[in-house]
């Protein structure tokens, strides 16, 4: 059963070898406990196709995620995305367009969110956020 959900900056921290805490941390769990969001994956793979090496980068990217399941994106997840939206616009806090997809995402699936970045996803409502670099 899926309990956390990696954002896109805690994956490219792992993929650069400089998360070794999240690292141990998801060693602990069993294989099946995590995730990413196909959000998540499209930002990965449009860094990978950027870089200076795209194949030997989506090599990398493709062992990364070998043992993680890929979430797509539905019709929950449309509907909360919507609401989240909404709410962050009427407080004047919004964040960055992906990251709140993300942040439905995880929200939609009442998953923990695994991020370096609490200052944007601490402002969705009802959301879990753990920073596990700190």
């Amino acid at each position: 059963m899926i309990r956390v959900l990696l954002d896109s900056c805690t994956c490219i921290e792992l993929l650069r070898g400089r998360a070794p805490r999240v690292r141990r941390r998801l060693e602990k769990l069993a294989p099946d406990q995590a995730a990413i969001s196909c959000i998540t994956l499209a930002e990965l793979q449009y860094g990978a196709a950027k870089s200076s090496d795209p194949a030997r980068h989506a090599e990398l990217l493709a062992k990364f995620c070998a043992p993680l399941s890929i979430l797509p994106f539905d019709s929950v997840a449309s509907t909360t995305y919507g609401r989240v939206r909404r709410e962050l616009e009427r407080q004047g806090t919004p964040i960055g367009p992906l990251d709140t997809l993300i942040a439905a995402h995880a929200l939609s699936l009442n998953l923990m969110l695994i991020t370096g970045n609490l200052g944007e996803f601490s402002r969705v409502r009802g959301l879990c956020v753990k920073d596990w670099q700190g």
